[in-house]
């Protein structure tokens, strides 16, 4: 009987041990987008971009000696499944770092667990002030907040000359800060605010919101939404007959995109973008820009994708960087390591500068921001 319970001992010791040395094989990154739902195209985008950064890292050895191993969760554009996942990722998978979760409102539902969980998170994409100024110190995000656009824009808002700005923005954390951010800052410089519309992230006619804008006397009207809504909010403007200006922000419009799939009625619109994949020799890393796309193209991914794709990209990159300064997997060495990172990223250097309340503040790293407009299905530098 005790020989039998000590090989069985020997075999539970022996498994253990290998289970233990293939895990050891791999360093984890969480990855948390929406692959399905309304903003699948984008999260399908940054999970391609991130895969690139894998690659790349791995083709030249990994870090502290590993492959990395990206583990995709799809968060089904749902705030609900983002927090599941992001438990999903921390508990079972065992990540000690995430990246997500492309919409603000994913983002801050998916903050609490990394509190609970003691784990750090690289935001790519969402933009709402609140997600590093509520006091989380486990987010660190490399895409500017609106407040941060707005900042960006209030440079170039005297050339642009507007007298009265309307406000089309998706009903959710990253479309209402928007409105929020950029009207205190035109408020500042003397310009009116009009309407301030609000549309559901499903929602595919638009026409009452722009039928209201249409009659106001505004000259001007800021959009925030995903690329697949704005494509409809394009023609069907464009149906309607609504003459003015129109500016997206929020970094995820896909122009290419959009010309493709809006044709004529994107015309004369005008977005704020934080990278400039049509112009490689102007982005902060142009030999970086160069490989990224040139990478992209030779997977078969449309050109399109670039200006999403990007982030996801810059983000494994940072979080390989901090696990290298680290020396270690471990979640809180990661933290700490993130605090002391400075990379070239596509669109700029990634530093992260403390955010929020005193002895919980988030990183947030400072991008360029730049205003293209599309003209006769181009894309072109706004000259002012």
């Amino acid at each position: 009987m005790t020989r039998t319970l000590g090989l069985v001992g020997t075999i539970a010791l022996a498994t253990a041990l290998c289970g233990g040395a293939v895990q050891a094989q791999t360093i984890k990154i969480g990855v948390n987008e929406p692959l399905t739902g309304a903003f699948a195209a984008s999260g399908t985008y940054v999970v391609n971009g991130a895969k690139i950064a894998a690659d790349e890292i791995n083709a030249k050895g990994g870090i502290l000696g590993k492959k990395i191993e990206l583990v995709i969760e799809d968060n089904k554009s749902n705030p609900t499944e983002a927090a599941a996942v992001a438990e999903k990722l921390i508990t079972s998978d065992k990540v000690p770092v995430l990246m997500g979760a492309w919409g603000s409102s994913l983002t801050l539902a998916v903050m609490p667990k990394l509190m609970e969980y003691e784990t750090p998170m690289v935001v790519e994409t969402s933009s709402s002030g609140k997600i590093t100024t509520t006091g989380n110190p486990f987010i660190f995000r490399i895409s500017p907040p609106s407040a941060v656009e707005a900042a960006a824009f209030k440079g170039i808002v005297d050339k642009l000359a507007p007298k009265k700005v309307d406000f089309l923005v998706i009903n959710n954390d990253w479309g209402r800060g928007t409105a929020e951010d950029f009207s205190k800052m035109m408020k500042e410089k003397g310009i009116t605010i009009g309407l301030v519309e609000t549309m559901d992230q499903g929602a595919q006619d638009m026409s009452a919101q722009l039928s209201k804008i249409k009659g106001s006397d505004s000259e001007t009207v800021i959009v925030t939404t995903a690329v697949d809504q704005l494509t409809l909010i394009f023609k069907q403007a464009a149906a309607l007959g609504l003459k003015k200006r129109i500016i997206t922000t929020g970094g995820s419009q896909n122009p290419d995109q959009i010309i493709a799939q809006a044709g004529a009625a994107a015309n004369g619109t005008m977005h704020l973008t934080t990278f400039l994949p049509w112009f490689p020799d102007k982005t902060p890393n142009p030999e970086a820009t160069n490989y990224f796309i040139t990478e992209w193209k030779k997977r078969g991914f449309e050109f399109a994708g670039c200006t999403e794709s990007f982030r996801g990209y810059d983000g494994i990159r940072t979080a390989a960087a901090a696990i290298e300064k680290a020396g270690k997997a471990e979640p809180a060495a990661i933290k700490a390591a993130l605090w002391d990172i400075n990379i070239k990223g596509l669109n700029g250097n990634i530093v992260f500068r403390k955010s929020g309340p005193e002895g919980k503040e988030s990183g947030q790293s400072q991008p360029n921001v730049y205003l293209i407009e599309i003209n006769d299905g181009k894309v072109e530098m706004k000259t002012l």
